[in-house]
């Protein structure tokens, strides 16, 4: 059995360094497209066996990204025996291309309340308004149980 699995970008990496039990599959910089077109569906050979999935997407999605569809996608390829925890985003690069951050968090509270997964606001930003700070990624660790 698999404990944990870390989806994602470049919070999901970060997320890594505190959860090193952990299989990550993540990439900095990577939008909820990029991650599908790279990994998605291809969880299929742990079939029923981790216990619990975190998924921190959506940070990197400009408009062109149809997020609500990815990450729409994406869930409904996770099994997870015991939990799916969203990393809610909290920031975007503040760009005319992207969507207001508003939205893709509205997208991730919708597809995790449609699947009784538990989200994660992220406590304690970097500068950037996006990044948690050690402790936001410490806080985001102790919170998955």
């Amino acid at each position: 059995m698999v404990e944990c699995i870390i989806l994602g970008d470049s919070i999901a990496v970060g997320l890594y360094q505190q959860k090193k039990d952990c299989y990550s599959y993540s990439h900095g910089g990577y939008n909820s497209y990029q991650w599908n077109k790279r990994y998605g569906g291809g969880l299929h050979y742990f079939k029923n066996e981790v216990e619990n999935v975190i998924i921190s997407l959506g940070s990197n999605d400009h408009k062109h990204v149809k997020t609500e569809e990815e990450l729409t996608y994406l869930r409904s390829t996770i099994i997870a025996t015991k939990q799916v925890y969203w990393i809610l985003p909290a920031g975007n690069l503040n760009s005319p291309v992207n969507p207001p951050i508003s939205e893709i968090q509205r997208i991730v509270k919708k597809i995790a309340e449609a699947n009784g997964d538990v989200v994660i606001p992220i406590q304690g930003l970097q500068k950037d308004g996006i990044h948690p700070s050690s402790s936001g990624y410490k806080q985001i660790a102790k919170a998955i149980k």
